[in-house]
């Protein structure tokens, strides 16, 4: 058993004892009608996630029919009688019989320790003619097509698409069976009236003209006893679709990690023969240059690894042929008389991101502002007026047929410049950034996902349009009030802190920069709702009129008339409607093409600090559940990141306003004591000191109106437990910080 096994199973059998306590102290009290029933579902709510966090299915299942029950006592549907405490009390034993078992060694496990196994006598030497036997201890091995392989992960992506729509169905049976717990709440009333109604008539039946008017008493009583027994068939149905729903989707994600784990290979298969490729290169060309490889060893989807083989090729032929100097010219400047070319891969941020960098001349701006003018992506500039922002500049590269080479030789290339790794990169729904490196060199980001199907999207509407958003490039999720919006050149703008620094950042109407240019800033209850997306160092709040969802959902390569620069492929929604997915890059190079002096002037741009990138974050995980603490602490500082712990809303706003520490994120759970994690969000977004602060919430409440709730009140994800994976975790935290 692992170290962090150990250490959430005895995390949860502490937690889990505290709750049943609890549970049975409030039950003795029950007689006396002083029992806090929302305290007891809340333990229960929090023993069924303490037992997912460790992989207890059992006590996982027993849990989630205690949480039940005491939410049909909550509502009123079932009395808390002698009966039902009794049942109550078994199910508690129950529960701590399988906790007792799971953790007490096996007897297997008590004889190994006690007892060595006996020697087995060495076998004897097979015979010559002998078939020959597989060793067990080396597997077995299948060659299969990778076509097949291909196949079968599309049609799990595709089931997993499929699922995700199924989910539709659940909150709408879950939203019937609140429409009809109301009706039953109305009928109560309505029968309550009724009888006093019937009563007062008999007492006075001269009031009617007739003592023998038909009693509607049975009739109402029929129809009282139908609707309770439709009200238990649907809730029981209800509570069985949940569960199914849970099972299916489960069992269909264990299917995608065991396909993932074999599609997924090493970059080492892909990669691993370039440094000798380049060297042999460079050799040829008459040039010195040190290949390095780092993170060869990284996993990735083999079609996502294929489709950058070329890309990156292209990229260390260019870091040879523009990047790197002659000899003689290196030592002239004082540098090393051997060049040095790096290619490395990494995870961040849930992602892939393929860096190529090298110790040459740098990006050369004034080579590239005349060949953008000679093509006529820029306007020549007047005597006097300042240059284009470097951004702008170096986002020209990957312009079609853009290329700053004088000619075009064996180690140039074939001339097509860097537009082919950046349509390699928008097909895999990625990014494409080159920036100088301080004090020499260049360097150029691939920031693509790890598999090429199924991408996090942000789902929102403008202009009654639906649009996907690429998780990975967005920064927060922005609630602004109209009235405060500022003014540059006539454009809206908005003061946001961004890596420590007041940016100034244009506010833009998503639908002006997909269809519809004249397209007024949509408000509602005066504040406009943005989202912060982030190219490089230059950011831009779209502003839009909804929040929808944040999911993982399967992308197709579709392109869209009037917006291929924009789109990088599309999704289908639950009623079968497409929704284009945008490109973050792509939107803010566009709205930079359109608002040259705005963008010349610098709005939107942060100063790009490389170490940013290396300081330790610090993550502030509020819950009730030591567990679930637990579990979240262990995988967020294997990642390298500071954490701290709350128990609940009111302990994590004291850890925040007493600046003891600088938090960089808060992950909530939503349900929690003395102040829940909406509570604990708004008290966030309402402090002007910590308003900036990113939070995710994370709850197993996965209704709809719960996540736009959430999404409304400024959180910047929404992560359901159900679905909670440590890869989904890590990947939004990537993404938020």
């Amino acid at each position: 058993m692992t170290d962090i096994r150990k250490q959430l199973l005895a995390a949860f059998e502490a937690e889990h004892r505290e709750h049943l306590q609890a549970i049975r102290t409030a039950l003795d009290h029950a007689a006396g009608g002083e029992i806090d029933l929302t305290d007891v579902f809340r333990r229960a709510h929090s023993l069924k996630g303490a037992a997912r966090a460790v992989d207890l299915p059992a006590v996982e299942e027993v849990a989630h029919q205690l949480e039940s029950l005491f939410s049909q006592v909550l509502d009123g549907q079932q009395s808390l009688d002698e009966p039902t405490i009794a049942n109550v009390r078994l199910n508690l034993d129950l529960i701590e019989d399988l906790v007792a078992n799971i953790l007490k060694p096996t007897e297997r496990e008590t004889a190994s320790v006690s007892k060595p196994a006996p020697l087995e006598p060495e076998p004897a030497a097979p015979k010559a003619d002998a078939p020959a036997h597989t060793d067990a201890g080396t597997g077995a091995y299948l060659r299969v097509a990778t076509g097949l392989m291909e196949e079968l992960s599309d049609s799990m992506h595709q089931l997993l698409a499929e699922l995700q729509t199924n989910e539709g169905i659940d909150d709408t049976l879950r939203q019937i069976e609140l429409e009809i717990r109301g009706l039953r709440r109305s009928w109560d009333q309505l029968h309550a009236q009724v009888n006093t109604l019937g009563s007062a008539t008999q007492r006075t039946p001269q009031a009617n003209g007739s003592r023998n008017s038909p009693s509607f008493a049975p009739r109402l009583r029929d129809f009282d006893q139908g609707l309770k027994a439709l009200f238990r068939r649907l809730s029981a149905l209800s509570r069985d679709r949940r569960q199914s729903s849970w099972s299916i989707d489960q069992a269909a994600r264990l299917v995608r990690d065991n396909i993932d784990r074999v599609s997924l290979v090493s970059a080492e298969t892909v990669f691993g023969g370039f440094g000798h490729m380049v060297r042999e290169i460079a050799r040829k060309a008459g040039r010195d240059v040190n290949v390095r490889s780092i993170g060869l060893d990284i996993q990735a989807d083999r079609q996502v690894l294929q489709a950058l083989k070329d890309p990156v090729m292209h990229l260390l032929r260019n870091a040879v042929s523009h990047g790197i100097e002659p000899p003689d010219e290196r030592f002239a400047k004082g540098k090393a008389e051997r060049a040095e070319v790096t290619l490395e891969l990494a995870s961040r941020g849930g992602r892939l991101v393929i860096t190529v960098r090298d110790d040459g001349r740098g990006p050369n701006l004034a080579r590239i502002e005349d060949v953008a003018i000679e093509r006529g992506l820029l306007q020549p500039r007047a005597a006097g007026h300042p240059p284009p922002m470097m951004d702008q500049l170096l986002s020209l590269v990957f312009a079609p047929g853009f290329s700053t080479a004088d000619g075009v030789d064996r180690l140039s290339g074939r001339g097509m410049g860097l537009s082919v790794v950046a349509e390699a990169a928008r097909k895999l729904q990625g990014s494409v950034l080159m920036r100088p490196r301080y004090p020499h060199g260049t360097e150029i980001l691939l920031n693509v996902p790890f598999t090429a199907a199924r991408q996090p999207l942000l789902l929102l509407e403008a202009e009654e349009r639906m649009f996907g958003l690429p998780s990975h490039a967005v920064v927060r999720l922005l609630r602004l009030p109209a009235d405060t919006l500022e003014s540059v050149e006539g454009r809206p703008t908005t003061r946001i802190e961004i890596g420590g620094q007041d940016v100034i950042v244009p506010v833009v109407a998503l639908a002006a920069l997909t269809g519809s240019p004249n397209a007024p800033l949509p408000t509602e209850a005066g504040h406009v709702k943005a989202v912060l997306v982030r190219h490089g160092s230059r950011t831009c709040a779209l502003a839009v009129n909804m929040f929808h969802d944040v999911r993982t959902m399967l992308v197709s390569d579709i392109q869209a008339v009037g917006l291929n620069d924009l789109v990088s492929g599309t999704v289908l929604l639950e009623n079968e409607m497409p929704a284009l997915v945008l490109s973050p890059d792509k939107l803010i190079e566009h709205w930079v093409k359109n608002e040259g002096s705005l963008a010349a002037g610098g709005l939107g741009l942060a100063r790009w600090n490389p170490e940013e990138e290396r300081r330790a974050r610090t993550i502030l995980v509020v819950d009730d559940s030591i567990t679930t603490r637990t579990l979240e602490k262990s995988i967020l500082e294997a990642q390298g990141y500071e954490v701290l712990l709350s128990v609940d809303g009111i302990d994590a706003l004291h850890v925040l306003r007493s600046g003891e520490a600088i938090v960089d994120l808060v992950i909530a759970d939503v349900e929690m004591p003395r102040m829940d994690g909406f509570g604990l969000l708004q008290a966030v977004k309402n402090d002007p000191r910590l308003s900036t602060l990113p939070v995710i919430l994370m709850t197993s409440r996965a209704d709809p109106e719960d996540v736009r709730k959430g999404l409304d009140l400024g959180a910047s994800a929404y992560i359901t437990k159900q679905k909670f994976d440590q890869r989904e975790l890590l990947a939004t935290i990537g993404q938020v910080l």
